[in-house]
């Protein structure tokens, strides 16, 4: 019998609907959808003679997107201005208010944002904590008379690095119990 049709012998595969995202303010029952993290090893060459060899350099996160849906109470929109003057950011309507953006603020005004993938049970799987983690962006959507759908709010999440969390199967020494090479 293969392993994929015995039900005993295999365990729950994840599943890309069976998520949570803690980010300081935001009700998790409006968020709609989450990119997990991503990150690029750059790479330099060295030419020699007629080869090229490569070297892996610096780990570079890329940035994580999250889509909520705008309610009337509570107000996406305006926890998301919010957040933004929590990190520093003031309307320049006082020439004696000096307050700017700052790193210090902006990772406080979310808090530690965590991404936890769930069990069939609610309990969690593994978990991404989003490291120093700051609004880069926000796309507040667009209106249209000839649309019904709900008013979404999407957002870009930079952060410094991720730190996974795992929950399940013991994760001790190479993935995949994999042998380490020369």
């Amino acid at each position: 019998m293969a392993f994929w049709s015995d039900p005993f012998t295999m365990d729950e595969p994840k599943r890309v609907y069976r998520w949570i995202l803690l980010m300081g303010g935001v009700p998790q029952w409006i968020i709609k959808k989450v990119k997990k993290p991503s990150f690029e090893v750059s790479s330099t060459e060295h030419k020699y003679l007629n080869h090229t060899f490569y070297y892996p350099g610096r780990v570079t996160y890329e940035t994580t997107s999250v889509t909520l849906v705008d309610p009337v109470a509570p107000d996406a929109s305006w926890t998301m201005m919010e957040i933004l003057r929590h990190s520093g950011y003031n309307i320049p309507d006082d020439a004696n208010d000096l307050n700017t953006i700052s790193k210090a603020k902006a990772t406080r005004s979310l808090g530690l944002v965590t991404i936890k993938q769930l069990d069939p049970d609610g309990g969690a799987v593994d978990a991404f904590d989003l490291i120093n983690a700051w609004v880069h962006k926000v796309d507040f959507g667009e209106l249209d008379y000839e649309n019904d759908t709900l008013v979404d709010i999407t957002l870009d999440l930079r952060y410094d690095f991720a730190q996974m969390i795992t929950h399940g199967a013991a994760v001790e020494g190479l993935p995949f119990g994999g042998t380490p090479g020369p």
